[in-house]
């Protein structure tokens, strides 16, 4: 922009006819020149003619609304400006660049509307017209001189703070805008730079007071610089934002490229930031949460490289993948559950009834902490199969942990994670497989755990199987709060004496006794046959089990409380019928196994059906024993030598079983008077003490009365019934304990042929958990004192005999081996 021009004072400019151009958000300003680009064929029109005929003037005047296309008087505005045409520059799409100069304001009377246009305006082959109209110049008011100077100054200051914000304001414009004194001619000038309305612009055109259009220009200034500030601000922090996102870009390119190299193809960090977000979407609880942000928040700060990276990283691993709070639905139909314990299992009233009430309850309440069962029994009774039935039955997973032999703490609680390796405890790696917080979950083999210098693994489970404390179980890999509470623990054992009673004071314990002939039977015919007819690819035609030839597997082939034995001797069958029809190459050929034919199968019979003798005997009684395996018969023999009073007693005895003896002999010389010896018969013999069974270990409080029994009835001479058996402790004044276990030694006694048992009378209450069958077939007699058993053990026509003599009677036994002993000094 150069410097605004005079307009004389020309006599004919005070009321001229000018062509009409609309302008659209455009208002043109006197003393100012404007480029404009004109594409409407009337406003070309107006151009070329006022270019050839009107001494390049035109009237410029702005449209009220911008989207009319062919204007009508109505939609222009009174005032406008009248304008020279400069300079004039045809472009190639058929528009034209036009420079524009205002010259002054004028007015035209829209009610007079568009003049006609002469004669030689128009031409036949042209229909395009232009508006024609008579214009009139607006002259201004008089310039008020108060404030009008102040104004002119406060104007300049901000032309010069709008020149350093504006940069497409050149300093030249501004230096020749700056040398106007006049309000108005200074308003006119600063107008066409402003990036205010059209409207607001034509409100100032028709403003005929210099100090007041210059007041109002002055004010829209101010907004423009207030504007350029905020935009300088905004498009600076904008720039530094994008440089710092451009340098972010650049870098990640960088490492990604370094990555590659390194072999490692995805970014680290992207890696980091999709744990934050996993961990920001995982139910736990906000403090271990907190913790585990701030173990990723190390993660930012290790170089993927060093070794400590690769620590932390496994760790939120880990609390990533447990299942903090995910629960699986349960299914809670009590109708439903004892059907599918019914179908997979026989028998187990107690266990099956304990299942029932613990989901009875849940139906009632909502929350309940997982029972902590504790299933005790010999080897093949069921004990882990149940547990499976129970997770179907629920609807809940299923976990196995075996602790049989674990030694180490770190098993159950997890490692430290300062230890090379280290990994959480098995437990909270059970449940991360199993992505449940609720399973069945079976520690198998409880009893079975060892105790070295790297801990005790029983005291670990003390927290897990407490129902009051395994909601805050902290493993020591995790180093935080896990809750256990809703898992259903079963822990399995064959015996109790094993476990610490602290543990077991933490576990309801449920007895899973040993199994009767007649429950094999059925478990076999139901379960067991079908399952290995199953297993070894045969039908349920090519071979058939007669009840005779179970019977004669159970009683013949096996001695065990469980079944486990008895299935793998059906399966020996099972593969001989398969390896016989592949042979004879005819898989449709059927095959009975009888009582008679069980031989042919499995060879000769393992076991002698019944364990008693087979006549009575000297010297030789029958006890039952309650071990791992379940009921056992022990046979006790005992045997008298010249000597000097040794006591012998061998046959793998443990510990209680020692003392048991002992205290047999000691009731026997503390009573010698009353069974008809010497004070000192001992003295001339030695008594030799023999539990059969090879080398199986045997110990147990309940062999005391066998063990006298054997010895008096050697001293005495006096043979013990072979049809009776006996269980129960002894004191050292002859009085009977009772004992543990009397469900299984019935049960032995009854595989055992054996008629009548003699039992202590404070275990008569035990024997309604006996089946009904078993104390059909068994004589049961209850004893208080040694002097009971006695009458009832020894075969004697006279039982007063055995308590016939004191002092110095010798009574019935062999007084030769006595005599002899004695005279030839062995007695002193």
């Amino acid at each position: 922009m150069s410097d605004f021009p005079m307009v004389d004072n020309d006599p004919h400019s005070a009321h001229i006819q000018l062509p009409l151009m609309s302008l659209r958000e455009v208002v043109m300003f006197p003393r100012s020149i404007v480029p404009l680009f004109v594409g409407r064929e009337a406003s070309v029109k107006a151009i070329e003619t006022a270019l050839s005929d009107f001494n390049k003037k035109i009237f410029l005047v702005a449209q009220e609304s911008p989207e009319t296309e062919k204007p009508e008087p109505a939609d222009l505005y009174e005032v406008g400006t009248v304008s020279k045409i400069l300079q004039l520059l045809r472009l190639p799409d058929g528009t034209i660049k036009v420079l524009f100069e205002g010259l002054y304001r004028a007015r035209w009377s829209r009610e007079k509307g568009f003049e006609p246009l002469p004669e030689d305006f128009l031409e036949d082959d042209d229909d395009v017209t232009f508006p024609l109209v008579s214009v009139s110049r607006v002259q201004e008011q008089a310039e008020s001189t108060s404030g009008g100077e102040a104004l002119v100054r406060a104007m300049h200051e901000s032309l010069d703070e709008y020149g350093k914000v504006n940069k497409k304001l050149a300093s030249e414009t501004i230096m020749a805008i700056s040398s106007l004194a006049d309000p108005g001619r200074l308003a006119d000038a600063v107008m066409p730079h402003l990036k205010a309305d059209y409207v607001k612009k034509q409100t100032l055109l028709e403003e005929l007071d210099p100090v007041k259009r210059l007041e109002e220009t002055y004010t829209l200034l101010q907004g423009e610089i207030e504007i350029a500030f905020l935009e300088k601000k905004i498009k600076s922090r904008v720039k530094s934002q994008m440089e710092g996102n451009q340098r972010e870009y650049y870098l990640n390119e960088q490492l990604k490229a370094i990555n590659k190299e390194m072999g490692r193809e995805e970014d680290p960090m992207a890696e980091v930031d999709e744990i934050e977000r996993k961990l920001a979407e995982k139910e736990m609880a906000e403090e271990n949460r907190e913790k585990a942000l701030r173990e990723v928040k190390k993660l930012r700060q290790i170089p993927p490289s060093s070794a400590e990276y690769t620590v932390v990283r496994n760790y939120v691993d880990w609390i990533l993948d447990l299942p903090w709070n995910v629960y699986k639905k349960t299914d809670l139909d009590i109708d439903k559950a004892r059907g599918i314990l019914e179908a997979e299992h026989y028998g187990l009233k107690k266990p099956k009834e304990r299942i029932l009430e613990y989901l009875a309850v849940q139906k009632l309440v909502d929350t309940i902490k997982g029972p902590i069962l504790c299933l005790v029994g010999p080897p093949g009774v069921g004990k882990t199969s149940l547990s499976k039935s129970i997770a179907h039955a629920t609807g809940r997973e299923f976990v196995r942990l075996s602790l049989g032999g674990v030694r180490d703490e770190a098993e159950i609680r997890g490692h430290r994670r300062t230890y090379v390796g280290a990994l959480p405890g098995k437990i909270i790696q059970a449940l991360k497989r199993v992505k449940y917080n609720n399973p069945v979950f079976c520690l198998d083999e409880v009893d079975k755990m060892s105790t070295d210098f790297r801990g005790d693994p029983s005291a670990a489970l003390l927290e897990v199987l407490d129902p009051e404390q395994n909601g805050t179980f902290n493993d020591h890999y995790l180093d935080m709060d896990y809750d256990l509470s809703k898992v259903f623990f079963i822990t399995t054992a064959n015996s109790l004496h094993s476990i610490p009673l602290p543990l077991q004071d933490r576990m309801e314990i449920i007895q899973l006794p040993g199994y009767l002939e007649t429950e094999k039977s059925k478990i076999a015919k139901q379960f067991l046959v079908p399952k290995q007819v199953k297993e070894h690819g045969l039908k349920d035609d090519n071979v058939v089990f007669s009840d005779n030839a179970i019977l004669e597997i159970i009683r013949r082939y096996t001695r065990e409380a469980g079944v486990r034995n008895l299935e793998r001797e059906i399966a020996g069958i099972c593969r001989k019928t398969a390896m016989k029809l592949v042979e004879e190459k005819d898989l449709e050929k059927s095959m009975r196994v009888t009582m008679q034919t069980v031989s042919n199968f499995l060879g000769v019979a393992k076991y002698r059906y019944g364990e008693k003798e087979e006549k009575p005997q000297v010297g030789v009684s029958s006890g039952l024993a309650y071990t791992e395996l379940g009921g056992e018969m022990l046979m006790v023999e005992t045997a008298l030598m010249p000597g000097s009073g040794k006591v012998s007693i061998t046959g793998k005895l443990g510990d209680v079983m020692q003392e048991s003896a002992k205290a047999a002999v000691s009731y026997l010389r503390s009573r010698s008077d009353l069974f008809g010896l010497k004070s000192d018969f001992y003295k001339c013999i030695d008594i030799h003490v023999h539990v059969p069974e090879g080398a199986i270990p045997k110990d147990g409080p309940s062999a005391g009365i066998t063990l006298a029994t054997s010895i008096i009835s050697a001293l005495l001479n006096i043979p013990v019934s072979n049809d009776l058996a006996m269980t129960g402790e002894i004191t050292l004044r002859g009085r009977v304990l009772p004992i543990g276990g009397l469900r299984e030694k019935l049960l032995a006694a009854h595989r055992g042929l054996i008629k009548t048992v003699i039992i202590p009378k404070d275990n008569a209450k035990d024997l309604k958990d006996v089946p009904g069958s078993i104390l059909r077939d068994l004589k049961i007699i209850e004893v208080e004192n040694m002097d009971e058993v006695l009458e009832h053990a020894l075969i004697c026509p006279d039982p007063e005999q055995i308590f016939s003599g004191r002092g110095d009677n010798v009574g019935p036994i062999s007084q030769t081996l006595m005599k002899e002993n004695c005279e030839n000094g062995h007695a002193h």
